[in-house]
């Protein structure tokens, strides 16, 4: 069954869904033609928020940490486009290593990298899990709430590469998105994929460069179907030199908040939106939700409380915050069993395999729901998110969740195009230099 919305989603979006269905061919079409001339991530998932007027990417995480949030009737088209992805990257690959996060307490972690394991074993893979924590010395067994076992084991790096003991892979996924930068055990490695670039990590990637080019893909493509890029595509600013302890930088993030709300003001105001625009500040690298905060006034921003000032200086790992993103905020109008809810879209290679839904009880529709208190419910869908049906309305599922794949693989590819231009002249990881070439 697919989840219920209480809204009907009626209105401008309809329109919208429906050039989507009109030019279905000329989409894919225009999708093929875009992958030939950039690579895909081997995944992503990006959060989608539907307003009824706009359906707009608000991240892209490209190291996703969900995968067993999926409904289990995805499985096979997660292995085919897994399967895919390893073709086009190291098609003679028998062994893989993959590397995640240093989370062993985190059950819904580790069951989502049970999950991507299995599937990756099911591409006919060999793999085995390596773990960055110093106290990992011998293979240690975890014990997962869903009654699954996940066996983690000590990384060992011979000249350069890195492998397990007995254990030599020809690639190296990442599930560990770098926050906190990059071990000494994966710098130097020329000999294996390393699977996405090191420079893909949050110590090094922004989300202002993806949105740069995410707002370039959003253009080219509202060109090719004929629509305004707006619809698609969320505004944002950027302030660089921000202290939220010292208060320093305040008058800039004021300055890019105040342009930016303007800017949303007079779109509503061509399309008779009636909503009160919004625009939320967040931390220019990292994830996890930490570091966020709706804004619907320049003022709101200037003098800020001792507590609003420790929620948006810290991040994942300690890190200071100094770069921030002004991002226009776009209204969910979806909710799920009472809560508020945004539509979360996993992909593999250039296909979308599945995805979830975010839903928080106590956030309103305008505020992250990226936060303590979330669950998550999945998208149930009768036929996959590339496959729409003409022969039904626009709103219905098939077709609703067709448009929601079309503007996540914008996203991915937005992403593509983000991790081509960001690689080092000199890569540090030569695997992953060859891989974003």
């Amino acid at each position: 069954m697919v989840p219920h919305l209480t809204t009907a989603l009626t209105g401008p979006l309809l329109e919208l869904e429906r050039q989507f269905l009109d030019n279905a061919c000329d989409i894919e079409k225009w999708f093929r033609t875009q992958w030939q001339d950039h690579m895909p991530p081997f995944y992503g998932s990006t959060d989608l928020r539907n307003s009824g007027f706009k359906l707009a990417p608000v991240d892209l995480n490209l190291f996703p940490g969900g995968f067993n949030n999926l409904n289990d009737v995805f499985m096979p088209l997660c292995v085919q486009a897994a399967q895919a992805a390893i073709e086009r990257i190291c098609p003679d690959a028998s062994k893989l290593l993959l590397i995640p996060e240093n989370h062993t307490r985190n059950q819904f972690y580790l069951q989502n990298v049970a999950k991507l394991a299995s599937i990756l074993r099911l591409t006919g893979l060999d793999v085995r899990i390596g773990s960055l924590l110093p106290e990992i010395a011998a293979p240690t067994v975890l014990e997962l709430a869903n009654g699954a076992t996940l066996t983690l084991e000590p990384l060992r790096r011979s000249g350069s590469r890195i492998g397990l003991d007995d254990f030599d892979p020809c690639a190296v996924l990442l599930n560990n998105d770098l926050s906190a930068g990059i071990p000494q055990v994966l710098k130097g490695l020329d000999e294996q994929w390393l699977i996405p670039p090191l420079h893909a990590g949050w110590h090094k990637r922004r989300k202002s460069k993806h949105a740069e080019c995410y707002d370039r893909v959003a253009r080219e493509f509202a060109s090719a179907i004929g629509i305004d890029p707006w619809r698609i595509n969320p505004e944002f600013g950027v302030c660089g030199q921000i202290n939220f302890q010292e208060r320093t930088g305040e008058e800039c993030l004021a300055a890019q908040v105040d342009s930016l709300l303007t800017r949303i003001r007079a779109k509503y105001k061509e399309y008779g939106v009636t909503d009160e625009p919004f625009v939320v500040v967040k931390a220019d690298a990292g994830t996890y939700g930490m570091g966020v905060m709706t804004v619907k006034d320049a003022s709101e921003v200037v003098g800020l409380n001792r507590r609003q000032r420790n929620k948006m200086a810290v991040v994942k790992e300690g890190l200071q915050v100094h770069e921030v993103i002004i991002q226009e905020g776009v209204h969910t109008f979806e909710t799920v069993e009472d809560g508020v809810a945004e539509p979360v879209v996993y992909m593999m290679d250039h296909y979308v395999v599945g995805g979830f839904y975010r839903v928080h009880t106590e956030r309103g529709r305008d505020e992250n729901l990226n936060a303590p208190g979330m669950h998550f419910k999945p998208l149930a869908f009768d036929t996959s998110g590339t496959m729409p049906d003409a022969a039904q309305g626009p709103d219905a599922p098939p077709n609703r969740f067709y448009a929601y794949g079309v503007v996540a693989r914008l996203a991915l590819l937005a992403a593509s195009v983000e991790i081509e231009e960001t690689a080092p002249a000199e890569e540090e990881d030569a695997g992953g230099d060859a891989l974003a070439a």
